[in-house]
C-alpha cells in the first residue's frame, strides 16, 4: 500500500512531464515516447528519470524555497557528472503549479529511486529502453 492519498497518484498519472528538448517534448505515464527513443539515441543511453526538488510530499512550498531546492539537485547532478534536461511537470487541469524538473539521463532505477527519496519526492518518472514512463511510488505505508 501507498503512503500517498489517492488523489495525488491520480494527478501524478495525468501530469504532463514536459523535456526542454530541441523540439521540446511531453513525456505521458505508460505512453511511449518516440521523442524519447530519439532522445536515448542522440545520448547513447535506455534510461533515465524525471525529477524534481520541489514541493517534497506534494507540500506546496514557496518559489523561493522551492528555487533553493531545485538548484541543491542541479549542483549534485552537475557535481555527479550526469547528463540532464530541464523539463517541468505541469497538470493540465492547471490547479497545482508547474514545477521545474530534470529529464537526468542514464541512470538506473535503484539509482532514481534514491535521488527522489533524497529529495523529498513521493514518486519519480522512471523510463526505461522500452520508452514508457513508468510512475513509481516512493512511499510505502
Amino acid at each position: 500500500m501507498s503512503a500517498i492519498p489517492p488523489a495525488t497518484v491520480t494527478a501524478y498519472l495525468e501530469t504532463d512531464y514536459r523535456i526542454f528538448n530541441e523540439p521540446p517534448f511531453a513525456l505521458r505515464i505508460g505512453i511511449n515516447s518516440a521523442q524519447l527513443e530519439k532522445l536515448y539515441q542522440q545520448h547513447k543511453t535506455s534510461c533515465g528519470v524525471f525529477i524534481t526538488a520541489c514541493n517534497p510530499f506534494s507540500r506546496k512550498l514557496d518559489n523561493a524555497t522551492n528555487a533553493a531546492k531545485q538548484a541543491e539537485l542541479t549542483k549534485e547532478l552537475a557535481q555527479r557528472g550526469l547528463s540532464f534536461i530541464e523539463g517541468e511537470g505541469r497538470h493540465p487541469s492547471g490547479g497545482w503549479p508547474a514545477e521545474p524538473s530534470y529529464f537526468v539521463l542514464d541512470l538506473s532505477l535503484e539509482e532514481a529511486k534514491a535521488l527522489g527519496r533524497r529529495y523529498g519526492q513521493n514518486a519519480v518518472v522512471w523510463c526505461g529502453a522500452d520508452a514508457v514512463p513508468e510512475l513509481v511510488l516512493l512511499r510505502q505505508e
